[in-house]
């Protein structure tokens, strides 16, 4: 039986929200294309139709999450144009995104992962990145642009880490303190005015 234009995307865009949400909990070497398409609930015979590869699926994968992301960015920064970084931090070091490792940042999940993966996976998480300093370089303070990037990176670096740590222990007390002290100190800094600091 043919299957329909509009089904065959139906079926694709199921497959890549079943990778996206398996290749965050287990890693890109822990689930195979058998479980993403069983948990897209298709066959395992009709992945290719879609996919070139596991590796085409994963960088796909990580494009379209990676400006997922940069979307919900810019509207939580848009909705709040006074304060836009204590509303960014206020999302992104919450216990929610902690504890939704599926759903959550890529960066958070998989940043490890990525740095051994091929080509595809890599360059979507550098223009993913690049995507997220852009909308931070306009929310923290500097002289220049370049200043404004660094704090931006350094920015990111932090918010990244800090979710990376208070998932890895098993103490719920230390996992909210690094979550809590690492916003105090990202907000510290932006409260401070330019040319103050």
């Amino acid at each position: 039986m043919k299957v329909s234009r509009e089904q065959c995307a139906e079926n694709r865009e199921r497959i890549l929200a079943a990778a996206s949400s398996l290749f965050r909990e287990k890693g890109f070497d822990g689930v195979g294309i058998a479980d993403i398409m069983s948990a897209a609930g298709l066959t395992h015979g009709g992945f290719y139709r879609h996919f070139a590869s596991k590796d085409d699926l994963a960088a796909q994968t990580c494009k379209l999450a990676m400006d997922g992301t940069a979307d919900k960015w810019s509207r939580l920064l848009q909705d709040d144009q006074q304060a836009p970084l204590p509303a960014l931090l206020a999302h992104y070091l919450s216990q929610r995104h902690r504890d939704d490792a599926s759903r959550g940042c890529m960066f958070a999940s998989l940043g490890a992962d990525a740095a051994r993966q091929q080509s595809g996976v890599r360059s979507a998480f550098t223009g993913g990145l690049n995507a997220l300093l852009e909308l931070l370089g306009r929310t923290v303070h500097g002289p220049s642009r370049q200043a404004r990037r660094r704090k931006a990176i350094a920015t990111m670096s932090e918010m990244v880490g800090a979710v990376i740590l208070a998932r890895a222990v098993d103490d719920p007390a230390l996992s909210n303190e690094i979550l809590a002290a690492t916003s105090s100190d990202l907000l510290a800094g932006y409260a401070t005015l330019p040319g103050e600091a």
